[in-house]
């Protein structure tokens, strides 16, 4: 199998959760991680990728595990740099690693997979007029997560849970509080989101739970058999 495969990320991301989907199909030596952010110093990001007035904020996980408010824009501009890199150097499949609401990337040769415009018509394709609940993990993030989904049949609940520092016991009661709303599915869109999250929260509610990074993980998979 001669096909390879690059990871894209803006900031710092949590790839190896999905390593073990896509090495069913490509040894990983094949696979090469980019990141926008991911290795800058913070405070070199803060100054570089600043919100200048007109822009939207972004937000963004550094190395120091700090989240950061950057530019949209900017970092559209610059993943599109990177993109033409990667395309340069003949990789197969680029995989945006991010949920973020990125527009305007292209890629001439390979197959480019963003989340953004892959996972919300497939999502709606696979609830099918079911109630969604989602989780999402920081309020800066709210607004983009409801203009997401503004695509499902029936408008989503949402409640704030953070993957890194909710306790079991505070993720379980978010999804509960979804269910107790009337949600009979719920949606883990960021990629701080683990497997164990998911299966964690069918467990104990005995919901469907749908992970967007394993989504986009199997896709991506799928493409390098």
């Amino acid at each position: 199998m001669s096909a390879t495969l690059a990871i894209l990320t803006i900031g710092v991301v949590p790839v190896d959760v999905i390593l073990p989907l896509l090495t069913e199909h490509i040894p990983e030596e094949q696979i090469t991680r980019y990141s926008l952010l991911g290795d800058m110093d913070p405070e070199e990001v803060v100054v570089e990728y600043r919100v200048d007035p007109g822009e939207t904020p972004l937000p963004t996980r550094l190395r120091d595990d700090s989240v950061a408010m950057v530019s949209q824009e900017k970092v559209e501009r610059d993943l599109q740099s990177i993109i033409e890199v990667m395309d340069n150097r003949g990789h197969d499949v680029i995989l945006l690693m991010s949920t973020a609401p990125i527009r305007g990337l292209v890629a001439r040769n390979a197959i480019l997979l963003e989340p953004q415009r892959i996972i919300p018509p497939l999502v709606a394709s696979i609830v099918d007029g079911h109630q969604v609940g989602v989780i999402v993990p920081i309020p800066e993030m709210m607004a983009q997560q409801q203009e997401k989904w503004r695509q499902l049949e029936n408008e989503p609940f949402y409640t704030l849970a953070h993957p890194l520092y909710a306790s079991e016991a505070e993720l379980i009661a978010a999804g509960n509080a979804l269910i107790e709303k009337g949600a009979d599915v719920l949606m883990l869109d960021c990629l701080g989101f683990h497997q164990w999250h998911r299966d964690l929260l069918q467990k104990a509610l005995d919901v469907p739970v749908l992970l967007s990074n394993i989504l986009v993980a199997r896709l991506a998979s799928e493409l390098l058999m």
